[in-house]
């Protein structure tokens, strides 16, 4: 019997997806948010792909895709600016569909919120899931607010530092890779009509991409600094200063930012639920259950075709349990691929020269691989 009250916990691009899909097949859901305010926060966000063919089978690629800016190449360049060569990219997503698109995460989350209500979701902010109590036939969930409710079905969708994972009884904890990362929304270039990334200088690599018409989104990837720094007003200074080296059109992009932009700055850090995501009818997904380094940029695509594939499969005609064991099947060996992937690539940029590195063939095999269905 398909499941027919549904609770997401966590009201970000997975669980937005994830609460639409479901919605859209006739369950009764309510979405949780632990912000007191729903809306799309931070910098840009690389959507490849087969995440634009996932958010066409919830019908808001058209709304994204009228402020997002799709391509199909990729520009390396050397520190200073220079062309090394210029990649196309493979189309995930199948023939019909952009392989790239660059937006604004608010845009993104704007298009989600906006077709969540529509599609009669109960969205309550403010609010996440405190404790769970599993019955053969139901969920019993107790909120932080005291409240309570009875669920066929409830999810964790509340990112990497998920407190639903250790609520639904799994330890598993982001560890740090190595790396951190300095992000900035600017100003897009005339000349800027794809995403480029820029080797050789003082760090691990510098990149942007167009994110909107009128903005792009720049990047440094850096060592570990000191972890005071971590947040969304780093000083742009201290950018400035790790990113000195890089010329060309990221020098550019820098030099021209006002001295009070807001720089985020995080660690970057993987987690994997190595195992089935679930208990009973309690279960994680996207990066809930894993998440990985951004440098095959597949995070929120793999994030995204979990919330898609769930939707499908307990709303069919399985017994949840059998539904559950195939979402794994299907899922586990893809991320476990991307997110295997995506760490051997951050550690040949932290340990360049190791002997055997090949980075291009990581990221074609991986992408070629995706294009199979999810």
């Amino acid at each position: 019997m398909p499941v027919q009250k549904v609770l997401v916990v966590g009201g970000g691009i997975t669980g937005s997806v994830l609460a639409l899909a479901l919605a859209q097949r006739g369950a009764d859901i309510d979405l949780v948010e632990i912000s007191p305010q729903w809306f799309g926060v931070g910098h840009g966000i690389t959507i490849q792909g087969n995440a634009l063919k996932a958010l066409r089978s919830i019908g808001v690629l058209e709304r994204v895709l009228e402020r997002a800016v799709p391509f199909d190449i990729m520009r390396l360049r050397r520190a200073d600016g220079s062309l090394i060569t210029e990649l196309p990219t493979p189309h995930t997503g199948g023939p019909d569909l952009p392989s790239t698109a660059g937006a604004l995460r608010c845009d993104l989350q704007s298009a989600l919120c906006d077709a969540v209500y529509a599609h009669g979701v109960q969205v309550r902010l403010g609010l996440s899931a405190e404790r769970l109590d599993q019955s053969p036939g139901h969920v019993d969930v107790t909120f932080t607010d005291g409240s309570t409710g009875r669920y066929d079905l409830v999810v964790g969708a509340d990112g990497i530092n998920s407190a639903m994972r250790a609520l639904i009884g799994f330890p598993h904890r982001p560890r740090p890779v190595g790396m951190s990362i300095f992000r900035v929304v600017a100003q897009r270039p005339a000349e800027m009509d794809c995403a480029e990334v820029y080797y050789g200088g003082p760090r691990f690599k510098a990149g942007y991409s167009p994110i909107s018409p009128e903005q792009c989104y720049a990047y440094l990837l850096d060592e570990n600094l000191d972890a005071s720094l971590v947040g969304s007003r780093a000083p742009l200074a201290l950018m400035r200063e790790r990113g000195a080296g890089y010329d060309g059109t990221w020098g550019k992009i820098i030099a021209s930012l006002p001295d009070d932009t807001a720089v985020d700055y995080r660690w970057i850090e993987a987690v994997l639920v190595d195992e089935d995501w679930h208990r009973g009818r309690a279960i994680v997904v996207g990066d809930a259950a894993h998440a990985c380094p951004p440098l095959i940029a597949q995070g929120a695509a793999m994030c995204v075709e979990d919330a898609v594939l769930l939707a499908e499969l307990v709303t069919g005609d399985e017994p949840l349990e059998r539904a559950l064991g195939h979402f794994m099947a299907r899922r586990l060996p893809r991320v476990r691929l991307v997110l295997e992937n995506s760490l051997q690539l951050a550690e040949w940029e932290i340990h360049p020269g190791t002997p055997g590195a090949d980075p291009a063939r990581i990221m074609s095999e991986t992408l070629e691989s995706l294009t199979a269905a999810a």
